[in-house]
Formats: C-alpha cells, sequence, structure tokens
C-alpha cells in the first residue's frame, strides 16, 4: 500500500512510567516495528520528537529565552535518534543519523539527495534537529521532510487508536474519527499535530495517519492497506 513512508513517534512517550530519560522495552518496542516494515520492502524514515528529555519554553517566567529553549529541544531530538539508530542496529536494521544541525562527529548533515538515496538502499533514516531553526515543531519538522523525499504518507504513531472529537483520556464520551480531511481537522483545533505541519500537508496532497503505535503489528497492517487509525487528507468526508 505504501512504498515509503515517514513514520513520526513521541519522543515523550519514551519515558514509559519513568519521570524522564528513556525506556528500553518501548525503545525496543518502536524498534522491532520499525523493522517489521522494512522487512516488507517498505522505506522508512523517522522523526522522533524529544519531550522526555526537554519539553521546550511554555513558561513566560522561565529563566531561559524561547530561541534557546527551542535548540534545547533540538539536541534532545538527536539524543533519542542516537538512542533509537542504537536500538535497531542491535536487531540488525541498518540505519543513518541525519542533523537537521551540523555535527559530523554523531551525524549526517541533511542532503536530501543523499538521504533519498540511503532510503533506496534500504536504510532506516533518522531525522533529527528538528528543521534546524527555533519556532518549529518536530510535527513540522516531519510534514516538511516528509514532502521532500516524497512519502506517500506521514504515519503517526501515538498512545490512543486515531483522532477524537476531545481527549479520549479526559472524556470517554469523545467520538473517533475514521476519516477527516485537512480544513476540517484545522477548523476544529485537533491538536493531534500542529497548524503548519496539517497545511503543509494540505498543500501538497500528503495524507497523516493516525495510530497506536503500542499495539504490536499496527505498523506492518497499516503497510499493508489495513484500515487503521484516523486518516486525514484533502478528500476525505468526516467519518465517524
Amino acid at each position: 500500500m505504501y512504498s515509503r513512508v515517514l513514520l513520526k513517534l513521541s519522543g515523550e512517550a519514551l519515558m514509559g512510567k519513568k519521570e524522564f530519560g528513556i525506556d528500553n522495552q518501548i525503545l525496543l518496542h518502536y524498534a522491532e516495528e520499525i523493522k517489521s516494515i522494512q522487512r516488507l520492502g517498505a522505506e522508512v524514515a523517522v522523526v522522533i520528537g524529544g519531550g522526555n528529555i526537554y519539553r521546550g519554553v511554555s513558561n513566560d517566567q522561565s529563566v531561559i529565552e524561547r530561541v534557546q529553549g527551542d535548540y534545547m529541544g533540538m539536541l534532545a531530538t538527536v539524543i533519542n535518534g542516537m538512542a533509537l539508530q542504537s536500538s535497531l542496529e542491535s536487531i540488525g536494521v541498518y540505519t543513518r543519523l541525519i542533523s537537521a544541525i551540523e555535527m559530523k562527529e554523531i551525524a549526517e548533515p541533511y542532503i536530501r539527495r543523499r538521504a533519498i538515496r540511503h532510503l533506496e538502499k534500504g536504510r532506516v533514516v533518522l531525522f533529527s534537529a528538528g528543521t534546524g531553526n527555533p519556532y518549529f515543531t518536530t510535527d513540522s519538522a516531519a510534514a516538511l521532510r516528509a514532502n521532500e523525499i516524497s512519502a506517500d504518507v506521514i504515519l503517526k504513531g501515538t498512545k490512543v487508536d486515531g483522532i477524537y472529537s476531545e481527549d479520549p483520556m479526559i472524556n470517554p464520551k469523545a467520538v473517533k474519527y475514521d476519516k477527516i480531511n485537512f480544513e476540517e481537522a484545522i477548523d476544529k483545533g485537533l491538536k493531534v499535530m500542529d497548524r503548519t505541519a496539517f497545511t503543509l500537508c494540505q498543500e501538497n496532497n500528503l495524507p497523516i495517519i493516525v495510530f497506536n503505535i503500542y499495539e504490536k503489528g499496527n505498523l506492518q497492517k497499516i503497510v499493508n492497506g489495513e484500515a487503521l487509525g484516523t486518516i486525514v487528507d484533502n478528500f476525505a468526508a468526516v467519518e465517524k
């Protein structure tokens, strides 16, 4: 169904039940799920957040200015990228860690054509350091990189099984959408991805599928064409 995908993963979820840092079991679960679709022949790129290490500056009283905080968050994504790279290679998956901020001792600089060539050679490409610019989230970075590499779809792995009208963890009566178009997702203020990411995908007709990454085998099912989670594109009428 999809030959080239960009997988967006939560860094915060790497904490598991810890207060910060990385839970090795979740890290290995991510790696095994990625390996399962790579073995099908899918070309896989990954963007992972850094919320388990640093969530950025949201407090107006913080002594850290916004731009500095955003760069700190970018560095956190590089740490998570290194961890995921090690986890993937421990189970026999070839990878390349690519950073939008130059740090040649640990990651390749981002060069679009080189990244695409890595994908064509069957390597999992891990994009880190966001876009390399402050004020942009890793959601925006995922949308940007997915469009640059001509991915077929963005797969956003979350802890719930799709997009809901409200947070289902807070309101158990929240309505799940099977399909929704970008315009409605933006109008309804659904905070699955930020507005910049939604708009970039909308303008380039790049669909997003939001699904539960923690259910083993879900990633493989989606790549094989099974309907799971919620699909966001330019054509869907809202389905509940």
